[in-house]
């Protein structure tokens, strides 16, 4: 006979125990265990609360990293998929369940692939096997051990423990599961329901449990990532930064009379990667003070400083700010030079930072580059002005030449002509050469040109027609 129940909407789901004949499943299951192709996608299973337990408790197989496009899961005891070791099987197209040979009706199978076995026994010690099968019907295996242990008790006392809530982890960075898990459960219970906060709120209320029915129903706070389990425990998963508070179980007994019990659960972010930032990288020694900061700056964490490899404390030359997000060095020796980093944490993570490097200079390699620096510099401005100094010098004794009626050896005059042998091979009378006052530049020249020659030209155009 088939069984199925209501169930709150993925991920969350009711547990499921029933005996149904599911030849289908059963025969992909047989096929799969001749083929498998290879996947990249891993599962992981998370014994909770510890592999290693005593007779009598509870132990869940969490998964997770669950694969896509699933249809189903198996669950085998012992370390390979064989049908004569099948626990049960679970369909997510139809929400049933098919029981194995190997099923001892203390197991309890969800619709994310968990495995819920209630009172271990030692007999149930080994390995266990789940088989995750998709629509294209390959699959993925993952195995897990348990350890069940003699009780020391050789009688059980009546339990008068109160109700108490065990949170895996108690402190969790935010995208991870975080498992509610319930002890001292108390005797007759018909129910469950968990809420959000510090009081029964009907308002708050996340999802309820009926062991009568094997029913849930959710409530105005269930966010669709909590599973209820039937012995009261509650699953989040991927938890957020706002699921950070408290959360209240009510445990309800067949008089009606209920038992409330408190947990808190703290989220954290995921630390980002540090890095320093520094006002000096190359300080004098003796001299020069250098301020190390650890960024980015965030709320909640603590900041912790490494030379070397060593942890940093307060001392005569290294001041740490109150929040250690700072760290100063008084007068630098060359002892502070090396390695430093940063490292940031909070309850759940840490992160370090790359290393920056500190180099030191001594005050007389300083002094003795500066006054390098300061000769330098004056050399330069003596050779500048000497160089300056020889051109003027050059272009004065050019311009005296000229005006002195001295020329360069390199310059070309025309020669002189001799009496009788002008350039029309007649004889001419020279004209008398100017005196050494009537020598002028040629730039004056054209500057005030003469108008002689113009008149000159006049005449003898007038003679010649």
């Amino acid at each position: 006979m088939e069984n199925t129940a209501d169930t709150m909407e993925p991920p969350s789901a009711a547990g499921h125990r029933g005996r149904v004949r599911w030849q289908g499943f059963l025969l992909a299951v047989s096929l799969l265990t001749l083929w498998s192709p290879p996947t990249t996608a891993q599962l992981v299973l998370e014994l909770m609360p510890s592999p290693n337990t005593t007779e009598g408790n509870d132990v869940l197989f969490l998964v997770h990293n669950l694969p896509e496009n699933l249809i189903g899961y198996a669950w085998f005891k012992g370390q390979t998929v064989d049908l004569k070791r099948q626990i049960a099987g679970y369909n997510l197209g139809t929400r049933s369940t098919v029981i194995g040979p190997a099923y001892r009706g203390r197991e309890t199978i969800y619709s994310n692939g968990s495995l819920l076995f209630q009172k271990v026994t030692l007999e149930d010690t080994g390995y266990y096997t789940l088989q995750a099968i998709n629509a294209d019907l390959q699959h993925e295996l993952v195995t897990g051990q348990l350890h069940v242990y003699l009780s020391l008790l050789t009688r059980s006392p009546p339990t008068t423990a109160r109700l108490a809530l065990e949170l895996m982890p108690s402190d969790a960075t935010e995208g991870n599961d975080v498992l509610f898990l319930v002890h001292n459960l108390p005797e007759n219970f018909i129910g469950y329901v968990w809420f959000k906060g510090q009081t029964v709120d009907l308002k708050r209320q996340i999802a309820s449990y009926n062991l009568g029915t094997q029913s849930n129903a959710t409530g105005p706070a269930y966010s669709g990532r909590e599973t209820m389990y039937p012995n009261g425990s509650l699953l989040f998963q991927k938890v957020t930064l706002e699921d950070t508070g408290y959360y209240i179980l009510q445990a309800i007994k067949a008089d009606f009379q209920g038992e409330l019990v408190t947990g808190q659960l703290r989220v954290y972010p995921e630390l980002p990667k540090p890095h320093v930032t520094t006002n000096n990288l190359d300080p004098v020694e003796h001299k020069d003070h250098v301020v190390f900061t650890c960024e980015p700056q965030i709320q909640d964490v603590t900041y912790l400083w490494l030379i070397n490899s060593q942890s940093v404390q307060n001392s005569t030359r290294l001041e740490l700010s109150k929040d250690n997000r700072t760290l100063t060095l008084l007068n630098v020796t060359r002892n502070d030079a090396g390695r430093y980093e940063c490292e940031i944490r909070n309850p759940v993570s840490a992160n370090r930072s790359d290393p920056v490097y500190l180099n030191l200079l001594s005050q007389k390699t300083s002094t003795g580059s500066s006054q390098q620096n300061v000769i330098g510099i004056v050399i330069g401005v003596l050779v500048g002005v000497v160089l300056v100094a020889a051109l003027g010098c050059f272009l004065f004794l050019r311009r005296t030449r000229r005006a002195s009626g001295l020329h360069d050896p390199g310059e070309h005059w025309p020669p002189a002509s001799t009496p009788g042998h002008g350039l029309s091979g007649t004889s001419a009378s020279l004209a008398p050469l100017p005196g050494p006052r009537t020598v002028v530049p040629i730039y004056e020249d054209l500057l005030h040109p003469s108008t002689n020659i113009y008149c000159q030209i006049d005449r003898k155009a007038e003679m010649a027609s």
